[in-house]
């Protein structure tokens, strides 16, 4: 049977296995924010506190990645959430989240240049940081040029190393709970840190204040729908990876986090550069930082290599809808988005640059932007589900045809958006964070405005998935 919801020009190729699919759904929330950021959430919150963060972050994203699901299955293109905001919701919010997306990963692409290079000078002291992120820009750039596959089966191997990484650490790490694997210089710690201050030792307030950093941490777990579009047989792969993903995650990241509470005092947990290093050291691991530092980079190259992949889509996906330059909509013979991959890399370099010689104005204002994109589109998946589903309904569909669906609808996508509005009701408490709220939503309006007067108000409106005007249950 057609599916007129996968109405793009076929130009990607479909060259993405189910393996690959999971690998990179895994590696777009384990990044630097998991091995890095872990010590922060528990010191801000105390080992339950910690916990009871990640299980909040990781609610909302099996919230947002079932929404995700039934939306790429009906209609796998590599816009993904750009595309569907733009068909069921509307073209303006199309542009918005598609430009707010783009942006957000390639600020952070220059970002991860800068720190890959950090983690090589333990290594190489003598040699300057930029020539660190010239070379790893154009590895990450060459994989992501050559084809499809490559990007796959590259990030693939880059998450294997980090999940194999968080497995050890787990089980080495139980095993010192317990004594069975001697802590140097101390006893068994069993259970004595989860009790020592109290479940809540910093109360609700540090796990607000931990929750906002855990959610941010499981961004990039929608980069699964973005990669729909090149993904063999989407309509078996995607559901199996969405419902892996979730299980998958959480455990790591729960568990991961449950051994390091009862092994480094929270307290401490809150000032160390990684924790898992402490931890490898506390054990008798021998050169646990070079391991850990390895991994570390490991884990950045993972997010670039997405990051990459994710912007130079979103790029093909808002110039196929005329809401981007149509160079942006041309592949190579090998159905990779050039232009869009060169320009994202270009803009990398800009937003490198301007850490170092703008970061109180424009890099800030940069960084603001992006911090806000994640959660916008995550309410935008959300809106775009029920915005379908309605559509489908009334135009006939019956919700037993679709092969994925979303369970209890509307509950899930309204205690989706519900929670996310929380989330940035929470944000808009702290003083650090607040003017990240400001910047982010004021580019989001500018986005409608120059929509308007650009498209709208010229009668310029850009050919969207939806001019087929065909009966959404055909």
């Amino acid at each position: 049977m057609k599916n007129e919801f996968d109405s793009r020009p076929k130009e990607l190729q479909r060259s993405m296995k189910s393996r690959h699919l999971f690998m990179i759904s895994v590696g777009g929330v384990m990044g630097t924010g998991f091995f890095l950021g872990s010590g922060y959430a528990i010191g801000e919150a105390g080992p339950f506190g910690a916990i009871a963060a990640y299980l909040f972050g990781g609610l909302i994203m099996y919230l947002v990645m079932v929404c995700l699901g039934e939306l790429s299955v009906i209609m796998p293109v590599s816009g993904s959430f750009q595309a569907h905001a733009e068909k069921f919701i509307g073209p303006a919010t199309g542009f918005m989240i598609g430009w707010i997306y783009w942006l957000s990963w390639a600020i952070y692409l220059g970002l991860e240049f800068v720190a890959a290079g950090l983690l090589m000078a333990r290594w190489f002291p003598d040699v300057p940081i930029w020539i660190w992120c010239l070379v790893f820009s154009t590895l990450l750039f060459g994989i992501n040029a050559l084809t499809t596959r490559a990007f796959a089966e590259m990030e693939y191997w880059f998450t294997a190393i980090k999940v194999l990484a968080v497995i050890a650490f787990i089980i080495i790490g139980g095993a010192a709970i317990f004594g069975i694997v001697p802590i140097q210089g101390q006893e068994a710690p069993f259970f004595s840190n989860f009790t020592s201050s109290g479940l809540m030792p910093t109360g609700f307030i540090g796990i607000f204040v931990s929750m906002m950093t855990v959610v941010y941490a499981f961004m990039g777990s929608e980069i699964v729908g973005v990669a729909a579009g090149e993904t063999e047989n989407p309509e078996r792969n995607i559901p199996v990876a969405i419902r892996t993903i979730i299980i998958r995650i959480l455990v790591f990241y729960v568990l991961a986090n449950f051994v390091l509470s009862a092994i480094v005092p929270w307290k401490e947990a809150g000032i160390l550069e990684s924790p898992f290093v402490t931890v490898f050291d506390m054990v008798g691991i021998p050169y646990a930082a070079d391991i850990m530092n390895f991994v570390i980079l490991t884990a950045i190259l993972s997010v670039g290599n997405t990051g990459m992949f994710a912007c130079a889509r979103i790029l093909f996906s808002l110039s196929q809808s005329g809401q981007a330059p149509p160079m942006f909509g041309k592949v190579n013979k090998r159905g990779v988005p050039i232009n869009a991959l060169t320009f994202t890399l270009i803009f990398a370099y800009v937003s490198l640059l301007s850490s170092v010689m703008a970061k109180e104005t424009l890099f800030v204002l940069l960084l603001a932007i992006s911090g806000v994109g994640g959660i916008v589109t995550w309410m935008v998946i959300a809106y775009s589900q029920i915005r379908f589903r309605r559509q489908y309904v009334a135009s006939g569909g019956k919700v037993e045809d679709l092969k994925y669906r979303v369970p209890l609808f509307p509950l899930i996508p309204i205690v989706c958006i519900t929670l996310c509005l929380v989330l940035v009701v929470m944000t808009a408490f702290d003083p650090t964070q607040r003017i990240s709220l400001f910047i982010g939503f004021g580019f989001i309006a500018l986005c409608y405005i120059f929509y308007y007067f650009k498209f709208t108000r010229k009668k310029e409106v850009p050919v969207s998935l939806a001019e087929d005007g065909g009966d959404l249950a055909r």
